[in-house]
């Protein structure tokens, strides 16, 4: 009558059920750093198209492309001292050669390994057009906060689409002023043109030229686009 009973669980059914929640973590941690990566790369306004172009998606089948790719993966990989510097670079060459993939997979590794590094993508325009909207009566943000933003905050720029514009004393004198203060405060920048050396220096102009050329290792893609061939191998 005094016998006495005891239960215990089965080990094998725990041991799942530890592997099972230790699973269930890691699958929610990874999703948490998805989400901030996400949130990082929407912040630094890298164009959907973009999101992809790795380093080693860029297809570098020529000694010209290599070198290229080599010079904005060690760009990258060095940043921390390109930023002590304010060392920048400048992509030069026609439409569809590679450089807004390059500068987005040079944005992308700074995320990815520098996650407290501000970057940010724009266009030309979009940069001019930030700093002319605050001039409405109805603005909620002003000139002075804007040019600081770009022109001091951000750690790493990239402007794409230089010299697309019209080339007006208004752009230039917009243009300069961001420059010109991220030169002051030494934050590297990444300009994209499609123009030459001589289109570059006409459309920002000498002042600023001049502070690219002192501050910024120009990369020239002068090979043939590769959006034919992307076209030939989609269909």
């Amino acid at each position: 009558m005094f016998k006495r009973e005891f239960w215990s669980g089965c080990p094998v059914c725990a041991a799942e059920k530890v592997e099972r929640e230790r699973a269930e973590a890691a699958a929610a941690e990874a999703r948490r750093a998805a989400d901030i990566r996400e949130d990082a790369i929407g912040q630094a306004a890298i164009p959907l198209r973009f999101r992809s172009r790795t380093f080693d998606a860029f297809t570098a089948d020529t000694p010209e492309k290599q070198r290229a790719l080599t010079v904005a993966r060690d760009y990258a990989e060095d940043f921390d001292n390109n930023l002590k510097t304010g060392r920048g670079l400048v992509f030069s060459g026609l439409p569809g050669t590679g450089k807004s993939h390059l500068a987005a997979a040079i944005a992308l590794h700074l995320i990815d390994n520098h996650s407290r590094r501000w970057v940010q993508y724009t266009s030309c325009m979009g940069l001019i057009r930030a700093v002319r909207e605050t001039w409405r009566s109805d603005s909620d943000s002003s000139e002075r906060r804007v040019l600081n933003k770009f022109g001091r905050e951000i750690d790493l720029l990239m402007i794409d689409e230089v010299g697309v514009q019209y080339g007006t004393d208004s752009e230039q004198t917009i243009l300069f002023e961001i420059l010109d203060r991220r030169y002051a405060e030494m934050r590297p920048t990444i300009l994209l043109t499609n123009q030459g050396k001589d289109g570059l220096r006409k459309y920002v102009g000498e002042r600023v030229y001049d502070r690219l050329i002192e501050t910024s290792r120009m990369v020239v893609f002068d090979w043939e686009s590769y959006r034919p061939q992307a076209r030939r191998e989609q269909a």
